[in-house]
């Protein structure tokens, strides 16, 4: 059977792999190229260099979570304070999750995304983008009272005050036996904040 070509999300898994076993600081293009049985110069063909690789990880780690996200945001059919609602327990579960159940590579992923600040800044868009459509939604249907400052920054707002369940600098307090009551009353306010309450 002849070998399984080589893709860039091949080598995207195999380098999450290797950044697991080895650590950011440790793990090289040459580690890669010899988890997947090919010359690193076959890496190099699909990613030209070390940094533009180390992206490309970092950036998918982060599409996962919008995308998982986007089921949320794109369910208009739902009432918006519902949608938020999920959306927001959906990010902080994510997060968590990650954090908890594979340790070693959110370290490596928190490392590589404080490398790649513009990756990072470009997701929290896409995110914040995510939460101005529910945002508008709700607004439109009347179930959200309209921010004084506009939905781009009441979307930002909402990102700014739930950093601490899902910005990587606070993954010491998740495992915090009342974090989950915590993050509740957090979203609760949030909720009762937008619909005037």
């Amino acid at each position: 059977m002849p070998p399984e070509p080589l893709t860039r999300e091949r080598i995207l898994e195999a380098t999450e792999d290797v950044l697991r076993r080895y650590g950011p600081a440790k793990a090289t293009v040459v580690d890669v190229a010899r988890a997947l049985g090919v010359s690193h110069g076959s890496v190099y063909r699909h990613f030209p260099t070390k940094s533009l690789l180390r992206e490309a990880v970092t950036q998918r780690w982060l599409d996962r979570n919008r995308d998982e996200l986007e089921v949320f945001a794109a369910d208009t059919a739902a009432p918006a304070p519902e949608r938020l609602r999920r959306w927001l327990d959906g990010l902080f579960a994510a997060k968590r999750r990650k954090a908890l159940g594979d340790p070693e590579l959110f370290a490596t992923f928190t490392v590589l995304a404080g490398e790649k600040r513009g990756t990072v800044t470009r997701h929290i868009e896409e995110m914040t983008e995510q939460l101005r459509r529910i945002l508008a939604d709700g607004t439109a249907r009347g179930e959200f009272a309209p921010p004084p400052a506009g939905l781009p920054a009441a979307a930002r707002a909402v990102w700014d005050a739930t950093t601490r369940y899902h910005d990587p600098a606070h993954a010491p307090d998740w495992s915090d036996p009342d974090i989950e009551a915590q993050y509740a009353a957090v979203r609760d306010l949030v909720l009762r904040g937008l619909a005037g309450a």
